[in-house]
């Protein structure tokens, strides 16, 4: 159905949605099938039911998009949500400055519309380099670092493949 991450610390969890019908959810965490029950019972705060306990957690959003607090009992947790929307805006903002190449793909499939820029050109930082329709939207891809394009390997009008290489700098 779908998939979500959740990091907490260092600790970071794929969560993939198998089936949700009413309150009765079933999901996969790591390699293990949890069946549950999932109520919200005000503001906040919600029950789980797994394995004949009852669970009690307050969620509570942060400043922070994607960010939350979770508290079960006396203990609380620091939560982010990774969820398609947000890997997709960690990719078009992901930067190249600490290695000596950086590459631009989209993380889905689309068509490329436009290229701004050829091989030996000179780019900054901030820079759009390529403009790619995916999912009935155009994107502004932008230069990770200044530097120099060193390959672009797509082509106005290519139709490409979610995280396919488009252009390398250097």
């Amino acid at each position: 159905m779908s998939a979500i991450e959740l990091k907490s610390g260092k600790r970071s969890e794929k969560i993939e949605i198998l089936e949700r019908e009413g309150n009765r959810i079933t999901i996969l965490l790591g390699q293990k099938e949890y069946h549950l029950d999932l109520v919200k019972v005000e503001k906040n705060i919600y029950s789980i039911l797994h394995g004949g306990r009852s669970y009690e957690i307050e969620v509570v959003a942060t400043e922070k998009k994607n960010r939350y607090t979770a508290k079960y009992i006396c203990h609380s947790y620091d939560v982010e949500i990774v969820d398609a929307q947000m890997r997709y805006m960690q990719n078009r903002m992901k930067s190249g400055s600490g290695s000596e190449e950086a590459v631009i793909s989209c993380p889905m499939p689309g068509k490329i519309v436009k290229v701004l820029v050829s091989a030996g050109d000179k780019v900054t930082e901030g820079q759009v380099v390529i403009i790619v329709s995916a999912m009935k939207m155009e994107s502004e891809y932008k230069s990770g670092k200044t530097g120099q394009v060193k390959e672009v390997l797509v082509a106005e009008g290519d139709v490409i493949d979610a995280n396919m290489p488009l252009i390398v700098l250097e």
